[in-house]
C-alpha cells in the first residue's frame, strides 16, 4: 500500500511513471487499492475540468464496410451484422435532434463504406457534404470517424467543420494489430492520424482490451499514445461479437477497463477521456466516471435507427443513451453537464495549445 501512495502522489505531481509501475497500476484487482487509483484520477480530473462534463451524439451513419477486421460486427464477411446508410436528409434530422437534446459534439461514424471510400471523388465529395451540411445544420462540433481517407480527404473534412479526427489503432503491439486488422497496414491508420494532427485537427486515439493483450502489451500503447499527442484518449473492452472469427471468446469484464481510464488520467491528466456506453450500456456509467473519465460517448436517441458498435442495441430503444437518461446518473457522483460554451473554450484553448508546443508535444 504504500508503494501504491507513492506512485500515485508522485502521477499526481506530474511525475513520470515507468513501465513497471504503470503495470502495477494497470494489473490492480484489490478493490481497496484499486479505489485509491480511481481518487487520484478524480483529483485530476477535478484540477483540470470541475465536475463538468462533456456529452457526444453518436451518428454511426454507414454500417457497410469494406474491411475484414477480425474482431468487428461490421466486417465485410459478416452476414449476420445489421446493413444500413442514413440519407443526408436523416443525418441532419438526427443530427438536430441531438443537438436540441443538449449534447456538446457529433460524432460522424461509419465503416470504411465503399460508396463514400472507393468511389474516387465522387465518392469522396459525398462524404465531405455529410460534414458540411451537418455543420451548417446544428454549427456543432463535429469528430470525423470514416476510418482511413486520403490525405486531401482528411484536409477537405476539416475545411468542411471537423474538429477531430477519431482513428483507432486498438493496439500498438504490431503482432497482435496484425491478428486483428487484416488488409490494413498499421503505417497506413499510424499516418492518417498523424497527417491530421500536423494539420490542426484534434485527434482521438483508442485502445481495445480483452483481445488478446498482455499488460506489456497496454503499457507500450499508453506510451505511444503519449507519442501522438492525441487530445481525447479512450479505452474499450471487447465484446465479442456474432458471425466474427473471434465471437467465440469469452469475455473479460471491464476491471481492465476501467482501470485503464484511471491511467489514462494519470497520464493525460488535460486531456478528454470518455466513458463510452457501447459496451456496458448506462449501467457501466457511473464505474467509468469515477475512474476519472469526463466525456459521455455513445448517446443515440431512440427510434432513428442507429446502431452502436460493440453493442448494437444495449439501452437504445428505451432511451437509456439520451442526454435526459445520462444526466441523473451523472448526478449521482457528483457531475453534471457542461455549457455548449464550455466544451467550444475547451477546443479552442486546445487548439492553441498544439500550435504553442507543435503537435506532437501536448
Amino acid at each position: 500500500m504504500n508503494e501504491l501512495s507513492n506512485i500515485l502522489s508522485r502521477a499526481e505531481a506530474g511525475n513520470a511513471l515507468t513501465d513497471e509501475e504503470l503495470g502495477l497500476l494497470l494489473e490492480l484487482t484489490d478493490e481497496g487499492e484499486r479505489e485509491l487509483l480511481f481518487q487520484a484520477a478524480r483529483r485530476l480530473r477535478e484540477k483540470n475540468f470541475g465536475q463538468k462534463v462533456f456529452l457526444y451524439g453518436f451518428v454511426y451513419f454507414s454500417t457497410y464496410c469494406r474491411n475484414k477486421c477480425r474482431f468487428c460486427y461490421y466486417r465485410c464477411a459478416n452476414g449476420q451484422s445489421p446493413r444500413y446508410r442514413k440519407s443526408l436528409p436523416e443525418i441532419l434530422e438526427i443530427g438536430t435532434a441531438l443537438k436540441e437534446s443538449g449534447i456538446h459534439l457529433l460524432d460522424l461514424t461509419m465503416g470504411e463504406d465503399p460508396l463514400y471510400l472507393s468511389n474516387g471523388d465522387e465518392g469522396h465529395e459525398r462524404l465531405i457534404e455529410i460534414f458540411r451540411e451537418v455543420k451548417k445544420a446544428t454549427n456543432l462540433p463535429l469528430m470525423a470517424s470514416p476510418g482511413v481517407v486520403p490525405d486531401d480527404v482528411v484536409l477537405k473534412l476539416k475545411e468542411a467543420g471537423a474538429d477531430w479526427y477519431a482513428l483507432y489503432q486498438e493496439t500498438h503491439s504490431r503482432t497482435l494489430y496484425d491478428t486483428l486488422r487484416t488488409e490494413q497496414p498499421y503505417e497506413d491508420r499510424w499516418h492518417a492520424k498523424c497527417f491530421a494532427r500536423d494539420n490542426g485537427m484534434l485527434i482521438e486515439e483508442g485502445l481495445l482490451t480483452g483481445i488478446g493483450d498482455s499488460t506489456a502489451d497496454r503499457v507500450y500503447s499508453l506510451r505511444e499514445m503519449q507519442k501522438l499527442g492525441a487530445s481525447q484518449v479512450r479505452t474499450m473492452t471487447f465484446v465479442p461479437q456474432a458471425g466474427t472469427p473471434l465471437g467465440s471468446l469469452i469475455p473479460q469484464g471491464s476491471t481492465r477497463e476501467v482501470n485503464l481510464i484511471a491511467v489514462l488520467r494519470l497520464l493525460f491528466p488535460d486531456a478528454l477521456i470518455p466513458a463510452s456506453l457501447d459496451v456496458e450500456g448506462a449501467g457501466g456509467l457511473k464505474a467509468r466516471m469515477q475512474a476519472g473519465a469526463n466525456v459521455v460517448t455513445s448517446i443515440i436517441p431512440p427510434q432513428a435507427g442507429l446502431a452502436g458498435v460493440a453493442q448494437a442495441e444495449q439501452d437504445i430503444a428505451d432511451g437509456g443513451r439520451t442526454v435526459a437518461g445520462v444526466k441523473p446518473l451523472l448526478e449521482e457522483v457528483g457531475l453534471e453537464p457542461a455549457s455548449a460554451g464550455e466544451y467550444a473554450d475547451w477546443i479552442a484553448r486546445r487548439k492553441a495549445l498544439m500550435m504553442e508546443r507543435g503537435s506532437g508535444s501536448l
